[in-house]
């Protein structure tokens, strides 16, 4: 079962460095054949990219585990990104925390308590200027999916 107390939580600031060769590999695995991320010297990120924080964030800079989701019930359910400026080029050296807010349950519309938990992650330019923040929502459901026989 999900810990509610998790609310609150933060992880330690971690450092995510921006690469072209980066941002060009996410435009291909995304299928993207825009030459605006795929041939300039200094592109920007497409909005999805930040996800790649997780190939950067360590056991101290993860606070997720503390939500503790049974993962046979659990469901990603939404992921938003909300930039305050031009998204990040090539070269942006981002200062990143990531922190539970909310958990939280409703009644589901199939029966069975669902409980919600939102994960914020903060991305800051090397000034301490906040860039953009990523939400990100998992479910725990009542009860796993039927299994299969």
């Amino acid at each position: 079962m999900a810990n509610p107390d998790a609310a609150g939580t933060e992880g330690e600031p971690f450092r995510m460095d921006v690469e072209r060769g980066k941002i060009r590999e996410f435009a291909l695995a995304t299928g993207s054949t825009d030459p605006y991320y795929l041939e300039r010297e200094d592109p920007v990120v497409q909005p999805t990219f930040l996800t790649t924080t997780f190939f950067w964030q360590s056991d101290e800079s993860n606070p997720w585990p503390a939500v503790d989701l049974d993962q046979r019930r659990g469901l990603h359910a939404e992921q938003e990104y909300v930039f305050f400026g031009p998204p990040p080029r090539a070269g942006a050296k981002l200062t990143c925390q990531s922190r539970i807010g909310e958990v939280f349950t409703k009644q589901g519309r199939r029966g069975g308590e669902m409980t919600f938990a939102v994960m914020h992650t903060e991305f800051r330019d090397e000034s301490g200027r906040l860039v953009a923040r990523a939400t990100m929502t998992g479910v725990e459901t009542a009860r796993p999916p039927a299994e299969e026989s």
